[in-house]
């Protein structure tokens, strides 16, 4: 296969076509120059969006409306309300708002008692307050026979009964509440040697180891001499004088206490 000739087909230039020189360098003087030159032309020169809002500032102030302001924009009697002041003013609604609920709550959800109710309220609380007054007294009541009796309760007193005594020596007596057990004892005339003990009753109950006994001298069957009288409480036990002595009273023995 015969080979195709390659044609070369680039245009032929000739080297005198390109006499022109190399273009010549400015000098920076004359660059700086003319840059000098457009700076100024800018600075004379406004720029036209400065000058198109000067203008448009000036139509709306030539355009302004002329229509007189309201009334109400005009007045100028109108107080100023201060801060401080408007704060006050609302605590004190708020306060008001609050005491006006609290009594609406508790007139709606008061109570209403029956008046049994009412009445079986004040029967307690009476009962109730008796029931201190009670122990309130008898703690009073042994606090004073602490005072004056002492424990165990005892009692002492000087009489003339006819006991080989006198008035210048008396019998002496001592009566004493020894767990609950009354007991007597008699000193003729003083004299210890000659003592006499005489067993009164038993006491029953609660807190009688607390009861005060107390003797007291009496005519009580008119023989003309004197009896003793064992008093415990509101209780009374008698001892004829007989003899020299006390004994207890016998049965249809007629006494007047």
């Amino acid at each position: 296969m015969a080979q195709r000739a390659r044609v070369n087909t680039a245009p032929a230039y000739d080297e005198d076509d390109f006499d022109d020189a190399e273009p010549v360098r400015i000098p920076s003087s004359a660059l700086h120059y003319q840059r000098l030159a457009d700076v100024r032309a800018e600075v004379g020169r406004a720029p036209a969006d400065v000058q198109g809002l000067g203008s448009q500032r000036n139509y709306r102030a030539s355009n302004r409306s002329t229509i007189p302001p309201r009334r109400s924009a005009t007045q100028t009697g109108i107080p100023v309300v201060h801060g401080s002041r408007q704060r006050e003013a609302d605590t004190e609604t708020d306060e008001i708002a609050i005491r006006n609920t609290d009594q609406l709550i508790g007139t709606i959800f008061r109570p209403r008692f029956h008046w049994t109710v009412i009445l079986g309220m004040a029967m307690f609380t009476m009962l109730v307050g008796w029931v201190l007054l009670t122990m309130v007294a008898n703690w009073w009541q042994v606090t004073q026979d602490d005072w004056h009796y002492g424990r165990p309760r005892t009692f002492q007193v000087d009489m003339v009964v006819g006991h080989n005594d006198s008035a210048t020596n008396p019998s002496h007596f001592i009566a004493i509440n020894l767990q609950r057990h009354i007991e007597i004892i008699e000193l003729p005339g003083g004299d210890s040697s000659r003592a006499k003990i005489y067993t009164g009753p038993t006491l029953v109950g609660p807190g009688q180891e607390l009861a005060v006994v107390t003797l007291t001298f009496k005519d009580v069957n008119g023989d003309g001499k004197l009896d003793m009288v064992v008093n415990v409480q509101d209780s009374h036990f008698v001892f004829i004088n007989d003899s020299g002595q006390f004994r207890p009273v016998r049965p249809g023995e007629n006494v007047q206490i």
